[in-house]
């Protein structure tokens, strides 16, 4: 029997990918459904993968194109399982999963620290769909905590080390983020080779020489060879920086200037840095000093995460 693994491309594939071995035993027992793109190829390369076309945010018309792939998946394969992370592709196979008598499993991303997204509470109130968090405060009602992406990370000091090389990301968000640019330009002296991922923020009148996107393996070895990774507020973002062995310096999004859809970023970020895997600041209150004491810090794996218990299993 296979376990169908289902989320939209970015901080949801990443968070489930993940999550994925502690979820299935083996990659033979899992197939993934997804998006195309650089992420999923990198990502899903040697993984049961069917792609299918893009489901947006409040997109009502790509969750039923998505229901009518979740039926034919469904139909074709023996499917034991289907877990997603989200977001609105969650809302085509979980409920189409469920009216089938196989176990559905929604697992709120984790950039949702307090409440969860509106997909969570759609599917909250689905009949069959069960519901997790992956933060013990965040765990109520029928939602319960299944454990995080971020659990086994930990940091240690390695002392004072120069800041030569910088990688800066904004992820893809559509959302303008140019104050964050802004900001490092004031802050880094000039020498510092950085590497700029700036998505859909505009850098006219800026002077550097930017990327809008990078493929996931070279947005991979920009963070490798980084002494310093400086974020949005992303989940993505900051996973990808704790993999890369980074503690990140990360800067959320604020929804008042409609840098981003809600308060979910400054919640994660101000999570992160609680528990000292971020480095959390605000544009104006980032300073060259903060960089200089990421490079002094590296990311390591405390302990091997417990698999993930889902109720029913």
């Amino acid at each position: 029997m296979t376990t169908l693994l289902v989320a939209t491309t970015g901080g949801h594939l990443a968070d489930l990918h993940e999550l994925a071995d502690r979820l299935t035993s083996s990659r033979r027992e899992r197939l993934w459904v997804t998006f195309p793109g650089p992420q999923s190829r990198s990502l899903l390369q040697g993984e049961r993968t069917i792609l299918i076309p893009p489901v947006g945010e409040r997109d009502v018309v790509g969750v039923m194109r998505g229901a009518w792939w979740a039926h034919r998946v469904l139909r074709r394969h023996r499917i034991r399982a289907v877990i997603s992370t989200g977001s609105a592709v969650a809302l085509s196979f979980l409920p189409c999963a469920a009216a089938h008598g196989v176990a559905a499993h929604y697992i709120e991303c984790s950039a949702r620290v307090g409440a969860p997204s509106l997909t969570g509470r759609l599917l909250e109130r689905c009949p069959g769909v069960r519901v997790y968090m992956q933060y013990p405060n965040a765990a109520r009602g029928r939602w319960r905590y299944c454990g995080s992406v971020y659990e086994g990370f930990g940091t240690r000091e390695l002392g004072s080390r120069p800041v030569r090389k910088v990688a800066v990301t904004l992820g893809t968000m559509q959302q303008s983020f140019r104050r964050l640019l802004e900001r490092l330009l004031a802050i880094l002296p000039s020498g510092i080779e950085t590497v700029w991922q700036t998505g859909h923020t505009p850098t006219d009148g800026l002077g550097i020489s930017a990327h809008r996107f990078l493929s996931p393996a070279e947005l991979d070895r920009a963070i490798r060879e980084a002494d310093v990774v400086v974020a949005h507020g992303g989940c993505g973002s900051a996973l990808g920086a704790l993999k890369a062995g980074k503690l990140p310096i990360l800067v959320p999004r604020d929804p008042t200037l409609g840098e981003v859809v809600d308060g979910h970023q400054p919640e994660l970020v101000s999570w992160l840095d609680a528990r000292g895997l971020a480095l959390g600041r605000r544009p104006g209150e980032l300073t060259f000093a903060d960089l200089e004491h990421a490079a002094a810090h590296e990311v390591i794996r405390l302990t091997a995460p417990p698999p993930l218990r889902l109720s029913g299993d």
